[in-house]
């Protein structure tokens, strides 16, 4: 039977599975302090003049330099852990891979392709800039601040706009205005038991996709 709504493909071990995208949002605002201002002139260099990232960009900064200069990233990375642990999902966090992240806004888009095994887990770094996490699909916002701790479905379609918009429009983030977010991302294992069930997600609802062993099909 092939499930109503949309459906994500996986590859588990050596076989495809089928799964719905899970509908619910986990997010909280945690106590974490500024990343050091010299920490953040770095990261602003390498955004103007490595990355060149347009509006709607989403590119991966340099962890292993950042940690160097960042005395607090182990206390950033605990608050996370201590609040996944909350929800349930204690030792996830710590078994995940972790990036570091940059964006200048983001276009409606859905991960569920290339991410389809996981879901992500995103710590947002800097002040608020008047930028929402934006979930069209649920109907659903959340203003970024610093401490913005959200975990997610890859394949819900999400999008970071201006928070006075209803959707993305590059006007918001043209030179004249600094909008960069910095946020450090991990990838989750949605077939975890636990993960799964807080974010709503069902497997196995098309089995014949999973079973043609093409990944195009879901």
């Amino acid at each position: 039977m092939t499930a109503p709504g949309p459906v994500v493909c996986f590859r588990s071990g050596e076989a495809l599975r089928s799964r719905g995208v899970g509908d619910r949002v986990l997010a909280a605002t945690l106590d974490v302090p500024p990343p050091p201002a010299r920490l953040v002139a770095d990261w602003q260099r390498d955004v103007d003049e490595q990355l060149g990232l347009e509006p709607g960009d989403v590119e991966p900064l340099s962890l292993p330099r950042a940690r160097t200069r960042w005395p607090d990233y182990r206390r950033c990375v605990q608050a996370m852990a201590d609040w996944s642990a909350s929800l349930g999902l204690r030792g996830l966090l710590q078994d995940s891979e972790l990036a570091l992240m940059a964006c200048r806004g983001a276009r409606v888009h859905h991960d569920g392709e290339q991410y389809g095994h996981a879901a992500f887990c995103n710590l947002f770094l800097g002040e608020d800039r008047g930028l929402d996490l934006h979930f069209p699909a649920i109907d659903l916002r959340i203003p970024l601040v610093r401490g913005s701790a959200v975990i997610f479905d890859t394949g819900q379609p999400h999008a970071v706009i201006d928070r006075a918009r209803g959707s993305f429009d590059p006007a918001d983030f043209d030179a004249s205005r600094d909008r960069t977010l910095v946020f450090l991302s991990w990838e989750l294992p949605i077939a975890h038991a636990a993960l799964a069930e807080a974010l709503g997600v069902v497997f196995d609802v098309d089995p014949a996709a999973a079973a043609s062993k093409d990944e195009a099909a879901c």
